[in-house]
């Protein structure tokens, strides 16, 4: 259950950013044992893996300060994130050895083969795909509203839910069961404000437009218009 809790938590966090969670991954993996990665994941802590994820990272986080250079780049991430949601869900899941289910016997088999269990793969890269699309669909709207100037406070927020959400999911797991349900309650309102503020701009453009029309009336109506 813990890793499932971890594995939830850190593809969330990489809807947000997909670099801060597979990089605390591989680092806590290497450093300390409080993550061992399967077989399958070892990879992700090789000096080679964290040194172009802090890279990458430092990329990111630089071109997601910028208004209209962050759409591009939530473009470029609609593949990256859900990605790194898929690799951080199994990673996570991959730390739960089959003996704590049904005994030693399964859990030296299961060790043994080193395989990937693609159903969380495919879980975080769904979970990691709705948080992406919530984002990039509502940075437009605050850039807008803020005449861009709310871009890098916005994006430095996210930055820091999504290194707590997965510094909780790999050091205190069971708090994942409240940060998720909080984040996507966020994520609701996020979805339903964008909605209400784009219903707001037509109805504001309806009306001007009938207003213009009114005004246009009045002008041909007015007979001073024949002299």
């Amino acid at each position: 259950m813990f890793a499932t809790l971890t594995g939830l938590g850190l593809s969330s966090a990489a809807g947000l950013n997909a670099y801060i969670p597979l990089l605390l991954v591989g680092l806590v993996a290497r450093f300390t044992d409080l993550i061992p990665l399967g077989p399958a994941w070892a990879w992700l802590e090789h000096p080679v893996t964290l040194i172009s994820l802090g890279v990458l990272l430092v990329v990111e986080f630089a071109a997601d300060k910028f208004p209209a250079l962050d759409s591009v780049n939530d473009v470029v991430q609609t593949i990256v994130r859900p990605t790194s949601g898929g690799i951080t869900f199994g990673a996570g899941a991959s730390t739960v050895e089959l003996s704590e289910i049904t005994g030693e016997a399964s859990g030296a088999a299961a060790s043994s083969s080193g395989g990937v269990d693609w159903g969380p793969v495919i879980a975080g890269v769904l979970i990691a795909l709705a948080f992406h699309l919530v984002k990039a669909l509502s940075r437009p709207v605050v850039n807008t509203m803020s005449l861009g100037c709310a871009a890098p406070v916005v994006s430095f927020l996210e930055d820091v839910v999504s290194f707590l959400t997965s510094l909780m999911a790999i050091l205190l797991p069971v708090l994942i069961l409240i940060v998720f349900p909080a984040m996507v309650f966020a994520a609701v309102w996020v979805v339903r404000r964008r909605r209400r503020l784009r219903a707001e701009r037509r109805d504001r453009r309806r009306s001007d437009r009938e207003d213009a029309a009114l005004q246009s009336g009045d002008d041909l109506d007015d007979p001073r218009r024949e002299w």
